[in-house]
């Protein structure tokens, strides 16, 4: 749990939001939604209490779409620059935040890895490969 108010933004910074200071939990998910709506091997997702989160600007510019077939998942984005956005569950009970859309260190580390049964066949761990500080080689 973090001790600070925290923003984030999406790429275009026509929307940005803040979260008081109670980060909850921090996970990589790797089912199929998620891989979906983030293009990704996994989403990087933070909880957030809904009375801890609040939309500074941009609302407007918000996009949602609610999957019939869901319980909980629905997806946000920017309608200008199509960045994953921060949702809140069809439940009501907690804001799911893209951590890539943070503008800082939350204050807390992925602790878990789930529905790793969903990975795709070519799906390798990044701990495994190697590492370069900006572009690759050439």
């Amino acid at each position: 749990m973090s001790g600070k108010a925290i923003t984030g933004s999406c790429f275009c910074k026509k929307i940005s939001y803040l979260i008081d200071s109670n980060m909850g939990v921090f996970q990589y998910c790797h089912c199929s939604r998620c891989r979906k709506f983030t293009g990704s091997a996994h989403a990087a997702n933070v909880f957030v209490a809904p009375g801890d989160f609040h939309w500074l600007g941009g609302e407007e510019y918000v996009g949602r779409y609610n999957p019939e077939e869901t319980k909980y998942f629905a997806t946000a984005f920017c309608k200008n620059c199509g960045s994953s956005l921060p949702w809140l569950s069809k439940s009501g009970r907690v804001v799911i935040v893209p951590a890539g859309t943070l503008d800082e260190d939350p204050g807390i580390r992925p602790d878990k890895n789930i529905f790793c049964g969903s990975r795709p066949e070519w799906y390798t761990s990044a701990a495994s490969l190697p590492e370069h500080d900006q572009g690759p080689p050439r």
